[in-house]
């Protein structure tokens, strides 16, 4: 069931939905971002629809409100551990397209993946999610190559145009729409925007083996990289992290275990006990992250990991692009 409010009665419906939804979504942070006088465009929470940027792509994914930057898993003292308790509220997130791909990426690595991950389960199961349509390619995007530039699995979508707002429901039923049914809002039909061409177009290797491994590009491009881990904090389907314990000033027997972001492209990433380490060449590092996307996921879920939201390519400070690099792979094939 679709719907056409003014956006008065969108922020409106929206205050009404944050008594039960902590509700977040792309949003400008002005000054914020990594070099000076300079903004960023990432998720935060919102109350109304002015505070959303439907236009630009967010410069970090939505993947931080499902997966805390830094998390604390338990308390601990010497006898007991306690875990936290979860958010009493759900969690409404606006995502575009080639997210709620990456949403379902996720899913597969915390949920099918072996046991499943009890604080991204318990989280997850109280999230609810927005479609926020794209009216035009991003810069970097390659969403179209790699079939993610349009969905049809959300709970809402939303497309605002001045003062019309038009919402569609997909399940009647959806607690999310009875407000706008009280209100009486005007029933239409509504279809969400979704791009057809990206300036950047990606050709996915049909041939990729282990053999793959011993390929001279990686040394190329691994000699340019400085192992900033950029491009996997900003990345929607990465999932790499460590694990802390906090111990307590006043009693190093008490404290708190935490997960942490981590990046297989940051030196260290691969230490073990004894000194040892599994990839320690940059070139290395490089490879196991780009087969990781294109070649050992799909070889085991049945499609790449990669939604080619291309925010890779747009934050590396050494203007490496993941995208040429498949390219590059895929064009010797045929050669």
């Amino acid at each position: 069931m679709g719907y056409l409010i003014s956006k008065k009665a969108a922020d409106e419906w929206l205050a009404k939905l944050s008594e039960s939804h902590d509700i977040f979504a792309p949003k400008c942070f002005p000054g914020e971002g990594c070099f000076s006088d300079t903004d960023v465009i990432r998720y935060g929470q919102v109350h109304t629809l002015d505070e959303i940027e439907f236009d630009r792509r967010s410069d970090y994914s939505f993947k931080e409100t499902l997966l805390a930057i830094n998390e604390t898993l338990f308390y601990f003292t010497e006898d007991t551990s306690t875990v936290p308790v979860g958010r009493d509220k759900r969690l409404l997130i606006f995502l575009r397209s080639c997210d709620l791909h990456a949403l379902r990426r996720l899913d597969t690595i915390y949920l099918k993946n072996g046991p499943e991950d009890f604080y991204y389960r318990r989280l997850r199961e109280k999230a609810d999610f927005v479609l926020m349509g794209c009216r035009k390619s991003c810069d970097t995007g390659f969403c179209v190559s790699m079939g993610t530039n349009r969905t049809d699995r959300y709970d809402l979508y939303i497309k605002c145009e001045g003062d019309s707002v038009w919402i569609d429901c997909p399940s009647d039923a959806s607690p999310l729409c009875a407000y706008l049914k009280k209100t009486g809002a005007p029933s239409c039909g509504v279809v969400p925007d979704y791009v057809t061409e990206n300036n950047e177009k990606v050709t996915l290797p049909k041939n990729l083996s282990t053999e793959t491994f011993d390929h001279p590009i990686w040394e190329a491009y691994g000699s340019r990289c400085i192992g900033c881990g950029r491009c996997n904090f900003v990345c929607p389907t990465c999932t790499c992290f460590t694990m802390q314990d906090i111990l307590y000033r006043d009693n190093e027997n008490v404290g708190e275990r935490r997960r942490v972001w981590a990046s297989c492209q940051v030196d260290g990433y691969t230490d073990i006990a004894g000194g040892g380490s599994f990839r320690k060449k940059q070139s290395e590092r490089m490879r196991f992250k780009v087969m990781h996307k294109i070649y050992d996921y799909e070889k085991r879920f049945g499609e790449p990991m990669c939604v080619g939201c291309g925010r890779c390519d747009a934050v590396c400070p050494e203007y490496i692009s993941y995208a040429n690099l498949i390219n590059q792979l895929a064009k010797e094939e045929h050669e």
